[in-house]
């Protein structure tokens, strides 16, 4: 689902999303903001690229990223989580993962991301391990969150 779509979901239903990018660097709310009047629905974003800023800026447990590190289903659901209720929107979306091409692990390989959306009584979390590049890895994560924004929108009423 592209931008332009989620959008539109988002201005009908009256709704608005703000995001908390870790691995993604920016790509999802550039994205987002790429749609003239996004305006309308986009709230902001977060880059909280360090743990401190994930802590200080979204209320990411500290306890939740000792234990199961910054690359987690967890922490991107309280990413989302943080993103929605700091900045005030209906549905935040959480992005974390290792973009490469160091940094991975056999259990954490380059080019795994948690992504998770995020609103009032609800979220959902996806486990994805993309190929390529530092910059394509970036990309396949943002278009997934817009994809995963999008299927959640369709479920609301």
């Amino acid at each position: 689902m592209l931008a332009e779509d989620v959008g539109r979901l988002l201005r009908s239903k009256g709704l608005t999303v703000s995001v908390a990018e870790s691995c993604t660097g920016g790509r999802l709310g550039d994205m987002l903001t790429d749609v003239p009047g996004s305006s309308d629905y986009f709230l902001g974003g977060v880059i909280s690229y360090s743990n401190d800023a994930k802590v200080g800026l979204l209320g990411v447990n500290s306890k939740t990223l000792k234990a199961k590190g910054a690359v987690s289903e967890e922490v991107a659901i309280q990413m989302a989580d943080g993103a929605r209720t700091k900045l005030g929107a209906d549905i935040g979306i959480g992005i974390t993962g290792i973009a490469g091409p160091a940094g991975g692990t056999p259990t954490k390989p380059v080019g795994l991301v948690y992504i998770a959306v995020s609103s009032l009584g609800s979220s959902e979390c996806s486990r994805n391990v993309f190929r390529g590049s530092r910059s394509s890895i970036k990309d396949q994560s943002a278009r997934k969150a817009l994809e995963m924004l999008g299927e959640f929108l369709e479920k609301t009423e």
